[in-house]
């Protein structure tokens, strides 16, 4: 009995005060990032299944020497006709390819014959500046003209025209054909398909009342906004950024038709004026948010997979000037996945806007070239990113971007010059979880892990709630026996930083009301919050 009780003890002072906690408030919040993923952490991406189509079929051969891209298009747009799961299969060894492969339908996969050695490797001589102006990309093309969006550093002589690519656009790129993806200027909105206005609900409820369902049916997957029509002091500035004395940027009030919280969702009951989602809330729904639900164009169960994507070696011109080198881009996907690929000498291996519920994991990155992104999260709603291994060098490795929520990364490694990065863009309630990071400190024994990018229109880096949680610091070069000051993210508010540790003493400097605990201390008990979010969701443990 008494060792029992001792074991019991020392179990619970290894678990966070944060997970304790009987009664919840603003200052110990945890949000539930346990949904997160395909099929919201539920699904299994290895059991997919589906007519498998060889592209061999339609005269893609091989290291050859040739360009494949005109039969592997044909063989997609065959495919993309086809009714029920169909699985694109490539063939093993080199593709040669000079243009984008679009991705258009639901229910497919592009499986490749495995990213290592012996697998399928597409490669790309070019960047997308040489291909066909995407009329997808129209108007952030205008738009970069517009407001006059260039690269100016006096330093190094620089002064250069914004690259379309440097956010967007793929040679690898799923889109539902002719809907906007992103907006950038008012001339291009168009009325949205409203389904119902929503009154009110409840951080952490599944449920909320509507004004009418009559537009709205069980199974269907629908977009929640939020809106600021209140100006520069709204409400809900006041809630994503809790009233904290931090800069707010004027794109927060500058487009009241822009939504600053969006989730994606499924309808899994209504009753009366009620309606069950499969996800929670992010935030309580006031009133002044003038909150509705729309309809969501999407895409759904597209998988890519087993491949490994190679640019060429090109020297970086520079930063948001990139040529583009960009291996994916996911945009309008629902319940989808990217597994098992290798990108090397990319600009961004896989960018992303607006997806929700989509897993990328065991992704790669390689290269001698300076990247922009690896895997980014843009425009995310429950999107996971697991097993990402980083060994370039990026400007921001692993990056919660505009608008990213309740999206995680977990199990990743950044082995070069490090950033948690936290974008800016109303981006809030996200995960870095179970990540080792390899840092070289600087002559004042410091190192700005946490560091927030971004325009200053869209300040803070962050809003509540986004959560460190068993950051694992290995030091490669240590400048002596003093700590090592974690600094960075002073505009970030209510921050949950929990078990940062490391193979030598660390201090920590963070914004307003951040809860820290625990650090120096590996969080063994539960090295992944959402794994143990998640087993206890689906009670596995």
């Amino acid at each position: 009995m008494v060792i029992t009780i001792c074991n019991t003890m020392v179990f619970a002072q290894n678990i966070p005060k944060i997970l304790q906690n009987n009664s919840v408030n603003d200052l110990n919040y945890l949000p539930d990032f346990s949904f997160a993923g395909y099929y919201n952490g539920e699904g299994d991406i290895s059991k997919s299944k589906g007519t498998i189509i060889k592209a061999s079929d339609y005269g893609v051969v091989a290291n050859d020497a040739l360009d494949d891209s005109k039969a592997l298009l044909q063989a997609i747009e065959s495919v993309s006709k086809m009714e029920g799961h169909v699985i694109l299969q490539l063939p093993k060894g080199r593709l040669i390819l000079s243009e984008i492969l679009y991705l258009e339908r639901s229910q497919f996969i592009l499986r490749g014959s495995g990213s290592g050695t012996g697998g399928t490797e597409l490669y790309f001589p070019r960047p997308l500046m040489y291909s066909k102006d995407s009329e997808s990309l129209k108007e952030l093309r205008e738009y970069l003209v517009k407001f006059d969006k260039r690269q100016r550093e006096k330093e190094h002589n620089i002064d250069l025209a914004f690259s379309q690519y440097a956010w967007a656009g793929g040679f690898i790129w799923t889109r539902v054909p002719d809907v906007r993806v992103k907006a950038y200027l008012d001339k291009y909105d168009q009325p949205v398909d409203v389904l119902a206005q929503v009154s009110n609900g409840k951080r952490g409820s599944f449920s909320f009342e509507v004004s009418d369902v009559q537009l709205l049916k069980v199974g269907d997957v629908v977009e929640l906004q939020l809106f600021n029509k209140d100006g520069e002091h709204g409400a809900i500035i006041s809630e994503l950024y809790k009233n904290e004395k931090v800069k707010v940027g004027s794109h927060h009030w500058n487009f009241p038709e822009l939504p600053l919280v969006k989730q994606q969702f499924k309808i899994v009951k209504i009753s009366g004026k009620t309606v069950t989602v499969n996800c929670p809330l992010t935030i309580d729904i006031l009133s002044t948010y003038k909150a509705q639900l729309v309809s969501w164009k999407h895409l759904e169960d597209i998988g890519i997979e087993h491949l490994k994507i190679t640019f060429p070696y090109a020297p970086p011109v520079a930063h948001h000037v990139e040529q583009g080198f960009n291996a994916i881009y996911l945009t309008r996907v629902y319940n989808s996945w990217i597994n098992d690929v290798t990108i090397e000498n990319a600009d961004s291996g896989v960018l992303t806007e607006e997806i929700a519920n989509v897993t990328i994991k065991n992704v790669t990155t390689t290269g001698d070239h300076l990247a922009h992104y690896t895997v980014m999260m843009q425009g995310t709603y429950n999107v996971l990113a697991q097993n990402i291994k980083v060994y370039n060098k990026v400007v921001h490795p692993l990056s919660f971007n505009t608008f990213a929520t309740k999206s995680v990364y977990t199990n990743c490694e950044v082995f070069t010059e490090p950033i948690l990065d936290q974008h800016s863009g109303a981006n809030h309630q996200n995960l870095f979880d179970n990540i080792k990071v390899h840092i070289t400190p600087n002559t004042d024994n410091s190192y700005p892990l946490f560091a927030g990018g971004g325009a200053g229109y869209w300040k803070p880096s962050h809003g509540a709630y986004s959560t460190f949680w068993n950051i694992n610091v290995h030091i490669e070069d240590s400048l002596g026996a003093s700590a090592i000051l974690l600094n960075g993210m002073e505009d970030g508010p209510y921050a949950r930083v929990i078990g940062v540790h490391g193979n030598h003493a660390l201090k920590l400097s963070y914004g307003p009301n951040a809860h820290v605990e625990l650090t120096n201390k590996a969080l063994k008990a539960i090295p992944s919050l959402y794994e143990y979010q998640l087993n206890k969701r689906l009670k596995k443990n």
